[in-house]
């Protein structure tokens, strides 16, 4: 058995992992034909039980390091636990990891840094001071010196020291001649000393998602985003979604801290990536805001998160958090702080709460509705008046995966769809290239990446057009009599598939099985947002912001068409793009933010899904592209929306509602 980045199959007993992995599609890299030259085929073992799977890895299902392996570590270098997949063979049961640097096409994290004007007041200040040297007459210690000079020259008054600090204080402030640069977080505490004149200090923003982690790296006193970067959560191994991950813990002792270790060590790798990206060093940044759903929040901060697993989805703390670098194991300035966002409720996290502070939808009157589109979505509805927040269990089909051709987004995925309505010929664009598929040079464009499967946006623009090409009907269900009029739409078994892409080693279809999938998780988020409708009592809303990664690339024409959202004008329908990033830069720039959405976030009502009886409901009516009852005007205004099968309507008509605010 071999499992990489959730692909499975069966191999005989001594096939090469490097053997094994082609046979799969797996995307790993290797240019020497395994010969254990190049060490780009580099992967690692997770060792243990994995339900998800249904195997049980032991570091006896590989072969030992062979000599082809020594003799690359001995010339090359090989990190620990890293195997070289040409060399290693399958003896059994084994779960593999693809690193990111073993990867053909590397995923493309779209966590950007928006551009967004932010008033400056970090936590963190610089003061350049002149300290009175030690006589014979002032017994008073080194430390008694600075803090009068800072409360002299900057004002600043009972300050307390880190030992750290304290530690080095006599060396730097000789080595300085008595002129120094102070680090003052919050106005209390000193966090560092450096001799003489220092002009920059920085800080770290990092979004911690359940797939990928983006981290933003600003110059504190200009609000300068210096550098980004982005990585995959190395979590999904241990499951795709939030509850999988949470199932891991329960029925492995210690899992939850195999994952904080995990994460946290993927923090100080992004943070190692933006200091040499800007050229500074890690123990430059002292300050860090961090934000993530409720479980990633719990196994970052290493606590256990198995009571989110089932109601009532305590959490072991929803208040901010103002901690120490070194508590999480963050390899920065040893003074460097870290402050966590608040978490709104149990599914609801410091993420959501990002997002709310980015887009302040109670500072305004317009009723708005924020989304954060990811394996589990995060829903917020209300204006100044009244804030709800609920979420939703998408799954991780909007992000690629539990599709036949799915892939994360990365080079040579399908990223875009359109589809002629008369021969019903589809033409597409994937990622990597600015060409349509139908245009010239296409293939030589994308000779090197390929066409390589569809990710979340390719899904959704695919299942849109073919509904609005006649293919798939409102029930969601693939048309087996368009056969007739296009090669394209072809049998599945008993069921019926529409060919986007055909080539001599890889078919991407879209299946009736893919067309269900996301069927229900457009469903369950469309059920989610009506359960805040019904409780605002309102019956349509003014704007519509998506956020998240997959947010932020959707069409949002098209995430209408499916029914993802209800009815809204389409120039009010917005891509808030890393809205939860933005949220965290806020916080890191302002600390006066801080306060902010602690006291905003303590006002705003959360409804829980899970065990509301209308979800249900609003679910299988919200299952029907658009919608089984919901009327779509806004929307049919500039869409040709096929007409409703004969007899169909949109049902009784819904009872008016005020409207809120």
């Amino acid at each position: 058995m071999f499992t990489p980045s959730g692909r499975r199959g069966r191999f005989p007993i001594g096939t090469s992992v490097l053997g094994a992995a082609r046979r799969l599609g797996v995307d790993l890299d290797s240019v020497c034909g395994g010969r254990a030259i190049c060490g780009r085929c580099q992967v690692q073992q997770s060792v243990g039980d994995f339900p998800k799977h249904g195997v049980r890895s032991e570091l006896a299902h590989l072969s030992a390091p062979g000599e082809p392996e020594h003799r690359y570590a001995a010339r090359r270098g090989l990190d620990s636990g890293r195997r070289l997949a040409c060399s290693t063979l399958i003896l059994g049961d084994v779960v593999v990891d693809v690193p990111p640097d073993s990867q053909v096409h590397r995923q493309v994290v779209r966590k950007r840094a928006e551009v967004r004007a932010i008033e400056l007041e970090p936590a963190v200040r610089l003061h350049h001071v002149e300290v009175r040297e030690p006589d014979m007459h002032d017994p008073r210690g080194d430390l008694a010196r600075l803090t009068d000079a800072l409360r002299e020259e900057w004002g600043l008054t009972e300050l307390a020291c880190d030992l750290a600090v304290l530690t080095g204080l006599q060396r730097t402030l000789r080595a300085g001649a008595w002129r120094v640069t102070v680090a003052v977080h919050d106005g209390r505490e000193i966090v560092a000393v450096w001799p003489g004149f220092r002009e920059r200090v920085h800080g770290l923003a990092v979004d911690v998602g359940s797939t990928t982690i983006a981290a933003h790296l600003c110059d504190l006193g200009s609000g300068e985003v210096v550098a980004s970067a982005g990585m995959m959560n190395p979590q999904i191994r241990f499951g795709d979604d939030l509850m999988s991950r949470v199932s891991y813990v329960m029925m492995h002792p210690g899992g939850d801290g195999e994952m904080t270790r995990a994460v946290r060590e993927s923090i100080n790798d992004l943070a190692v990536e933006v200091a040499r990206e800007a050229g500074i060093e890690c123990s430059d940044i002292l300050d860090v805001v961090l934000v993530g759903n409720p479980v990633m929040h719990h196994l970052l901060l290493g606590l256990d998160p198995t009571e989110l697993g089932g109601a009532p989805f305590a959490l072991a703390v929803d208040a901010a958090l103002r901690l120490r670098a070194s508590e999480l194991d963050l390899r920065l300035h040893p003074g460097a702080r870290v402050y966590v966002l608040p978490c709104i409720a149990g599914h609801v996290g410091a993420d959501c709460a990002a997002v709310v502070l980015s887009e302040a939808p109670y500072q305004g009157d317009a009723v708005s509705l924020l989304v954060d589109v990811g394996t589990n979505a995060e829903i917020v509805l209300g204006n100044r008046e009244r804030l709800l927040a609920c979420s939703s269990p998408t799954g991780p089909a909007f992000e690629g995966a539990q599709i036949t051709a799915g892939q994360r987004a990365a080079p040579g995925a399908i990223e875009r769809v359109r589809i002629d309505r008369q021969s019903l010929e589809p033409r597409f664009k994937v990622i990597g290239c600015d060409l349509w598929s139908d245009a010239p040079g296409f293939a030589e464009a994308t000779a090197t990446s390929g066409v390589t499967g569809i990710c979340g946006s390719g899904v959704i623009e695919a299942i849109a057009e073919m509904f609005l090409a006649g293919i798939v009907d409102r029930d969601g269900v693939v048309d087996g009599a368009v056969a007739t009029r296009s090669a394209r739409v072809v049998p599945d078994g008993r069921t019926f598939g529409y060919v986007l892409h055909a080539s001599p080693d890889r078919t991407i279809a879209i299946t009736q099985a893919d067309v269900r999938a996301i069927q229900l998780a457009k469903a369950a988020l469309h059920a989610g947002v009506r359960l805040l409708m019904d409780e605002l009592g309102v019956d349509h809303v003014d704007r519509i912001r998506l956020a998240g990664a997959f947010g932020s690339h959707i069409d949002v024409k098209y995430a209408m068409v499916l029914g993802l959202v209800p009815d809204c004008a389409l120039e009010h329908v917005t891509s808030a793009g890393n809205a939860a990033g933005t949220g965290a830069r806020i916080a890191l720039l302002d600390r006066r933010a801080r306060g902010e959405i602690e006291a905003v976030v303590r006002r705003i009502q959360k409804v829980e899904t899970a065990v509301e009886p209308r979800f249900q409901a609003h679910f299988v009516e919200a299952m029907a592209i658009p919608h089984r009852t919901a009327e779509y005007p806004r929307l049919a205004a500039v869409v040709d929306l096929p007409p409703p099968p004969t007899g169909a309507g949109p049902g009784a008509p819904r009872r008016r509602r005020r409207r809120a605010g």
